[in-house]
């Protein structure tokens, strides 16, 4: 079982930088994907990036590829967010998610994948 909280949200203008914290209580942390996903008003769901246990193979949205990473502490049981460059349209809630990393060369890019989620954090960004 894990539980996860995201932190770092707030308001930012277009062009600024924000980071996310997903930080997580629960043992084997480091043995589960991480994704963060996002909702802005009145729009679905969507995938924003997702790393797997390792802290190498990560995978973005197009339209967050090359302004957003996705870093990862695993000693602090922690998966951030840095998101650089933002646009207005990057303005929704974000939040992490988690499931097991059974090894799988996959990445897990549908809210379906995932067993544990936070309960939000909200960016929005002015212009």
């Amino acid at each position: 079982q894990v539980q996860l909280a995201e932190s770092g949200g707030g308001l930012v203008q277009v062009g600024g930088s924000l980071r996310l914290s997903c930080t997580a209580s629960g043992r084997a942390f480091s043995s589960y994907v991480v994704g963060w996903f996002r909702q802005a008003p009145g729009k679905e769901r969507e995938f924003v990036s997702t790393i797997k246990r390792s802290d190498i193979s990560a995978y973005h949205a197009d339209s967050v590829k090359g302004r957003f990473t996705i870093p990862r502490d695993n000693a602090k049981n922690t998966v951030y967010l840095q998101m650089n460059s933002l646009k207005p349209e990057d303005t929704a809630v974000y939040y992490c998610a988690a499931r097991r990393d059974y090894g799988t060369s996959v990445y897990f890019i549908q809210s379906d994948d995932y067993n544990y989620w936070g309960q939000g954090t909200k960016v929005t960004v002015s212009s």
